[in-house]
């Protein structure tokens, strides 16, 4: 589950389709072709992917350059068993040549062939570190690569319900040999059209609907049928969607721009959903040429008035949706606003990308990505209304001293976020540390500027900025192309920040050239928030 905050930030402040398609260019490559090609020099350079005898691999997503430069991401399976942090990339010249690969796994598989803990026996550890109010079970025996020696484990995922009524789908993974609990994480990710909305935080806007049974929907056919359903305060089910009565102009209104309890008012919070999911689509079909979240064309759906005053937003893969509180109405309102739906969009392209685990600094990275795009997105539509900035939910927050969820320029002054990497910062929760990568994007976007609180990090293990650098960005449009071709072409799904330092910095030489100013800039402003 990706939540779009920790609910300890309250307080303070006031979760699959896989995609096999590349880049829509002309002369696209025999792709079964690369692919055992691909495959062949996974063997071929062993020392560089550390494939054994025992070693199979599945395609999950293909990149191709407009210089016919491919990029082949695969899962890794050891005698059948998934193997979590196998995935690995392999980089081919348009030649077929092998360039590199990129992968997370730091040794070679040499784990027992049974496991000395049962899978009940895993179970109940699962149970007692995680239970709450778990309503389901399932246990896989996998080989665990996340750490720095592969073992055999147990990934045990809990179906259920957490204090606040967010849905849970827990992993838990046990080790088979000692039953000691590895790692946990949460699968849920929260933050989180020809006619008019009037939705809540961005005046009146053009949403594309639908007719369904004679009535209006709201429902996106343009945009691979996004669409939003009514919850009706109810945490199961799939929802009802949005309609309304009529076929004329004059009723295809959505929304009256306030709070309220008539079926016009609790169109508002939907037409706020609808609309940033479709400045979403946009965004990264216009500027990065993907289609959609799993890039095959299909649109995910918006589950609004998600419970009873649910003070947060999460994408689920296994539902492929997004589910919207509606806040309290003291410290926080529907949580709806464009760059809290971008936010939960983009957790969904980061699991059919890189995947990064949502746990330790992979899930601090996980999390920048969606505050990343979010204010990517937010600055994409241009809406006056809520203009642009490097705030996340700032529209939502009504009380507090601090008028946010997060903040980019200075993310440490949200009392838990880290402004500086820092040996220990994979063991904050992830919406903390994901402050070090928020920071490194502000900087390397817009710079060090005179009267903007952002700070350079000084040398030390400390959390917070103190420094007093000067770093000139490169622009945000440049900034994003970096972040998300390093994202889809390099980062692995237990990519750290020294991973993702390399990887942005392959990415920026890709995009701008070796030696580059951007590649350049990419290496300071990482340098700047203590990740050399």
């Amino acid at each position: 589950m990706r939540k779009l905050f920790t609910p300890a930030a309250i307080a303070v402040a006031a979760v699959s389709a896989l995609s096999l398609s590349g880049s829509a260019c002309a002369g696209s490559p025999d792709w079964k072709k690369s692919e055992d090609r691909a495959r062949a020099n996974i063997k071929s350079f062993s020392g560089y992917t550390l494939n054994g005898a025992d070693h199979a691999y599945e395609v999950t997503d293909r990149v191709l350059d407009d210089d016919g430069v491919q990029h082949i991401r695969f899962n890794r399976r050891y005698r059948g068993m998934r193997v979590l942090g196998g995935d690995l990339v392999m980089h081919h010249e348009s030649s077929g040549n092998f360039r590199s690969a990129s992968l997370s796994l730091n040794r070679s598989i040499n784990v027992a062939r049974t496991a000395t803990v049962s899978a009940g026996t895993a179970i109940k550890v699962a149970f007692n570190a995680y239970g709450g109010t778990t309503r389901g079970v399932q246990p896989e025996l996998l080989v665990y690569a996340r750490g720095d020696i592969p073992a055999l484990a147990y990934d045990v995922r809990l179906f259920g319900t957490q204090p606040d009524g967010t849905p849970m789908e827990m992993h838990v993974i046990v080790d088979a040999s000692t039953a000691l609990v590895l790692e946990a994480w949460d699968d849920i990710r929260t933050s989180a059209l020809a006619g008019t909305g009037k939705p809540l935080y961005s005046g009146t806007v053009a949403l594309t609907t639908d007719l369904v049974a004679g009535k209006l929907s709201l429902r996106d056919p343009s945009r691979g049928n996004l669409n939003s359903v009514d919850m009706k305060n109810l945490t199961t089910g799939t929802g009802t969607l949005f309609v309304i009565t009529g076929t004329t102009t004059a009723a295809n209104v959505w929304g009256t721009g306030a709070i309220g309890t008539t079926a016009a008012a609790l169109r508002t919070a939907a037409a706020d959903a609808q609309y940033g999911s479709a400045k979403t689509w946009d965004y990264f079909k216009n500027v990065h040429g993907r289609h959609g979240i799993a890039n095959d064309g299909v649109g995910s759906f918006s589950k609004v008035h998600y419970g009873t005053k649910y003070m947060n937003a999460f994408w689920s893969d296994s539902c492929f949706c997004m589910s919207f509180g509606d806040g309290d109405g003291t410290i926080l309102g529907p949580l709806v606003s464009i760059d809290i739906a971008a936010h939960e969009m983009t957790h969904g392209i980061t699991s059919r990308t890189a995947n990064l685990i949502y746990s330790g600094e992979s899930g601090g990275l996980n999390e920048a990505t969606s505050d990343i795009f979010g204010t990517a997105v937010e600055y994409y539509a241009a809406n006056s209304t809520d203009a642009g900035d490097y705030l996340i939910g700032e529209k939502v927050v009504k009380t507090g001293t601090n008028k946010f969820l997060r903040s980019m320029i200075t993310p440490s002054v949200d009392g838990f976020s880290a402004d500086c990497w820092h040996s220990t910062v994979g063991n904050l929760l992830v919406h903390y540390s994901s402050g070090v990568a928020n920071h490194f994007f502000y900087l390397l976007s817009e710079g060090t500027k005179a009267g903007v609180p952002s700070k350079t990090c000084a040398a030390g293990n400390t959390r917070v900025a103190t420094g007093t650098g000067t770093l000139t960005g490169i622009t945000r449009a440049k900034a994003e192309k970096i972040w998300y071709r390093a994202l889809t072409v390099y980062m692995t799904s237990s990519t750290d920040y020294a991973g993702a330092r390399a990887a942005t910095i392959s990415a920026a030489k890709d995009l701008y050239g070796i030696s580059s100013t951007e590649q350049a800039a990419v290496a300071a402003a990482w340098t700047a928030v203590g990740r050399p």
